[in-house]
């Protein structure tokens, strides 16, 4: 396995895609609307946010590849 295949693959889609962009959504909003405090809680969303929503735009999750597992149609 190259590199490039490592982090450019396609391997998320369906169900998974929708609902990595539906949490990463909620989350940006959450902080946007600055409906948590300050504190861990305020990080947390924020990083729920960003993997969420890159993922779902890459269509592609490094964790995925790496056990060798897709929810993409071949």
């Amino acid at each position: 396995m190259d590199m490039k295949e490592l982090f450019l693959q396609e391997n998320v889609g369906g169900l998974d895609l929708l609902l990595r962009a539906l949490f990463g959504s909620i989350a940006i909003t959450v902080l946007a609307l600055d409906l948590v405090g300050s504190g861990i809680w305020r990080w947390v969303l924020a990083l729920i946010a960003f993997a969420g929503l890159y993922t779902s735009i890459m269509r592609h999750c490094t964790l995925y590849n790496l056990i060798s597992f897709s929810t993409a149609k071949k």
